[in-house]
């Protein structure tokens, strides 16, 4: 079970203080979150694309690169890249490139994007939005997969002899998870390429997020991968510890209640007893945690949002710190309830090449 965390990268207002970080001082403390991962034992750092306030990363290969130099064994990943609103040559190369700069520690969330505003931005529609990501998503496996690409489509010019560059580390693209909040169409394509799934499992009851999940093992095992309890599965979270629950609950009210992700809607109170979100103690975020491998199965990837609502720096780190503590004993719970033949990680560079290297010729 990989264990880690994604940011989303508001800049807000610390509702305690009134005072806001600057656009430079939240990307400096991206980097230093990352590192921070690192250093307690998590496994994943994510971040998500965004192209509008109060959001800083704009460029998620960029951060990520610049990560990839300051650590050795931190899986990067995107918490959404927008397969809609780039070109899917572009993730191709970037994403390729990113992948040999980090020596393979590198995988992508696709995503389509909800934020209306932003598809006009970059000369699309969000009524193209499904079209756009069917589209784009055929043409970026088309691009890592072949050598020389001839392609014609809707919504970008043709390809005629087109090679991508740099080609792929070792001919192996890095792994896709497609992250949905609500899409069953989403599902249906991370089940027919044999990629992950990724569900956001932050806004909705779990019974959402059950649908989804539920609707890609079954298509992942009818398209020929493996049992529907061998899909690859990743979920999303928030959690706020401190020692003492109640303390958990005081600190962390202010910062829920002006939230820019979920702020001005339900209280605390009924937000945490309705999703996952959690707020006490280590062993209370433990507890609850592991109810998700009831709910949804046997899965994956684990991140959890930290850093967001104008939480300080400093707070930030304490929680990764106690995250990092609590890490073991969620891997090995999780661990001793899976069956042997469900994969307990999702696929690495290194997992695939071994793979790939060890099957027979011909």
């Amino acid at each position: 079970m990989q264990i880690g965390v994604f940011t989303v990268g508001d800049v807000t207002p610390d509702p305690t203080t009134g005072t806001t970080v600057t656009e430079h001082e939240r990307i400096k403390a991206m980097v230093t979150i990352a590192e921070h991962a690192e250093q307690v034992g998590l496994d994943v750092f994510a971040t998500g694309e965004h192209h509008n306030k109060p959001f800083v990363p704009s460029s998620p290969t960029t951060l990520l690169g610049h990560i990839a130099a300051r650590t050795e064994r931190l899986i990067l990943s995107t918490s959404t890249t927008l397969i809609t609103t780039n070109d899917p040559v572009k993730i191709a190369e970037d994403y390729a490139m990113l992948q040999h700069l980090a020596d393979g520690r590198i995988d992508l969330m696709l995503g389509r994007g909800n934020t209306a505003p932003v598809y006009p931005w970059f000369g699309k529609s969000i009524q193209d939005g499904m079209a756009l990501t069917v589209e784009n998503y055929q043409l970026l496996r088309a691009l890592w997969d072949n050598e020389v690409v001839d392609w014609e489509g809707k919504f970008r010019t043709p390809l005629q002899g087109f090679t991508s560059t740099p080609r792929p580390l070792d001919d192996l693209p890095p792994f896709v998870w497609h992250g949905s909040i609500r899409s069953p169409e989403i599902a249906e394509i991370a089940a027919y390429f044999a990629d992950g799934f990724f569900a956001n499992n932050i806004f909705w009851p779990k019974e959402h997020y059950i649908r989804l999940i539920n609707l890609y093992r079954e298509r992942f095992e009818h398209y020929g991968h493996g049992r529907a309890d061998q899909a690859i599965v990743g979920l999303g979270g928030q959690v706020f510890m401190r020692r003492n629950s109640q303390d958990a609950v005081r600190e962390f009210r202010p910062y829920f209640d002006n939230a820019p992700v979920y702020g001005n809607g339900p209280s605390l109170e009924d937000f945490t007893a309705q999703t996952p979100l959690t707020v006490g103690s280590p062993q209370e975020v433990i507890e609850k945690t592991l109810t998700f491998q009831e709910f949804f199965g046997d899965y994956q990837r684990q991140l959890f949002l930290l850093d967001h609502a104008g939480l300080p720096l400093k707070v930030v780190l304490e929680q990764l710190d106690m995250l990092g503590e609590i890490a073991p004993e969620l891997r090995r719970e999780f661990d001793a309830r899976r069956p042997a033949d469900v994969p307990s990680d999702p696929p690495t560079h290194s997992s695939r090449k071994l793979a790939r290297d060890a099957a027979p010729v011909g």
